[in-house]
Parts: structure tokens; C-alpha cells; sequence
């Protein structure tokens, strides 16, 4: 048992160490760019502590923002599962939609690492032949696998909840703490995003999701989505957090309203 524990503490340490220097290394082609900006020719062999001395940090930039619990490795696996050419809403697209939302309320979270990992894995399977919340559950058993040995247990867990969480859109019980909740409640709210857009981005969602549907005789689409739309509206809040609230509320139950309308179904 012992032994055991001590090879998997030396594979989570190896993988720690492979993270941390993929951090130097970014930090390093960060201070590079900033020392050709100053008509500079950094030097291939320098080190990357040097690299720190000769050319502060820009102000703009947050190291913490710079931490990631994905890995290329990882972000490659993903990376081909959001490319399959059945997806069209569901995709690469769609992911970096969300961490560009991320960047900009990053200091609004308490976890943001685990938020950027709920966002790379919540889709990661999509199968619109399954049932239920098979999807999401899949999706957050490839999160466990993967990030096994990277994350602990407790933080681990908190990430699943939040991608199982994608099948209902609303906040589960289960979260080991009230920051997850707040943090929970925002990636939701990211992920509803587009319900909230402008007119013709939200066309262009509900097209793209029509597509990935395809097998779907006309009759059967419109009367599934416009029950998924109405259960939106039944609602009394489609958002969770105040934040999202405000921004997207109203244009999110107009989006709705008017969509339900084309498929000739009843507006609350």
C-alpha cells in the first residue's frame, strides 16, 4: 500500500512539475516580448529569473489569471472532441466564448482554475442520441479521469457537480461550500450566455443547435425546443447571479418569447 501511494505521489508531482514549468515558460516568452519591445534581443539561454530581473511584469497582466489545471495534453484531447464535424453550436467556439466571459469576470470568482476546467470539460461529451443527463455525467467522469492525481478530491468533486450541473442549469445542493455555490452560479449563468444576445446571434444559436439535431423530423424539433424555451420561462429567474441578472435578464425573455412564437407555441 505504501509503495503504491508513493508511485502515485511521484506520477502527481511529476505532473505538478510539468504544469509549473509550462507556467516559467510562458512567464519567460512574456518578459522576452516585453524586452523586444524596448529594442532588446533576449538571449535563447537566459533564465527565466534573469528574464524577471531585466524586464518587469506589464502592469496589465495578472500572473494568478496566468495558473491553469488544463494542460496541452489535455486541452488537445479536448480540442478534438469539440471538432467533430456533428457539432455546431457545441464547439471550440463556444468554449473559447466562455473563457473569453471568464477573462473578463475572472475576479469575480473564487476558483477560476476550476471554473476554466468545468467550461473545457462541461461539453466535452455531447451525444444528441442520449438520454437524460447522460451527456453531462460522461462529461464530468472524463473531468475525473483526466485531472485525477492534479486536483484534490474536494475541488475535483466541486468540478464535476458544476458540469453535471449543465443538464438543468440550476444550482445543486451538493457543493462543499457557499463560494462554489457563488462560483457555480456564474459559470451556469456564462453558459446561458447566448440566450441573452442579440437578435441575430441568437438565431445563429438556435440554427447551429437545429444542425445538430438534424435527425429530428420538423414537428419533433418544435416540440422540444419550445418545451426546453418554455421551461425557461417558467422560471423566475433565468440567471443566477446579479451580475448576469442585469446584463442579460430582459433580452434573454425577449430572445425566448420570440422564438416560442415561430414555433407557434404559448408565451407565459
Amino acid at each position: 500500500m505504501i509503495e503504491k501511494f508513493e508511485v502515485q505521489e511521484e506520477g502527481r508531482m511529476r505532473l505538478m512539475y510539468g504544469a509549473y514549468i509550462s507556467q516559467i515558460m510562458r512567464v519567460r516568452q512574456l518578459r522576452n516580448d516585453c524586452l523586444v519591445e524596448r529594442g532588446e534581443t533576449p538571449r535563447a539561454e537566459q533564465s527565466s529569473s534573469s528574464v524577471l530581473l531585466m524586464c518587469p511584469l506589464p502592469q496589465n497582466i495578472n500572473l494568478a489569471s496566468m495558473m491553469t489545471l488544463i494542460s496541452d495534453h489535455i486541452r488537445d484531447k479536448l480540442k478534438e472532441l469539440y471538432s467533430h464535424t456533428s457539432r455546431h453550436y457545441h464547439t471550440l467556439n463556444h468554449i473559447e466564448a466562455l473563457l473569453a466571459l471568464l477573462s473578463t469576470y475572472r475576479e469575480k470568482f473564487h476558483d477560476p482554475e476550476a471554473i476554466e476546467a468545468a467550461i473545457w470539460f462541461h461539453d466535452a461529451i455531447y451525444n444528441v442520441h442520449a438520454q437524460g443527463n447522460c451527456n453531462e455525467v460522461q462529461s464530468a467522469q472524463l473531468a475525473g479521469s483526466m485531472l485525477s492525481g492534479l486536483v484534490d478530491a474536494t475541488r475535483l468533486k466541486g468540478i464535476q457537480v458544476m458540469i453535471e450541473a449543465t443538464a438543468t442549469h440550476t444550482v445543486p445542493d451538493e457543493l462543499p461550500s457557499s463560494e462554489v455555490v457563488a462560483d457555480a452560479a456564474m459559470f451556469l449563468d456564462m453558459d446561458l450566455s447566448v440566450l441573452g444576445a442579440e437578435e441575430e446571434a441568437f438565431d445563429e444559436y438556435e440554427g447551429a443547435v437545429r444542425k445538430e439535431y438534424g435527425h429530428v423530423d420538423e414537428q419533433g424539433w418544435r416540440e422540444g425546443r419550445a418545451a426546453v424555451l418554455r421551461g425557461f420561462l417558467d422560471r423566475e429567474w433565468i440567471y443566477h447571479s446579479d451580475i448576469f441578472r442585469g446584463l442579460l435578464e430582459e433580452k434573454a425573455r425577449a430572445n425566448l418569447r420570440r422564438s416560442l412564437e415561430r414555433f407557434g407555441g404559448s408565451v407565459p
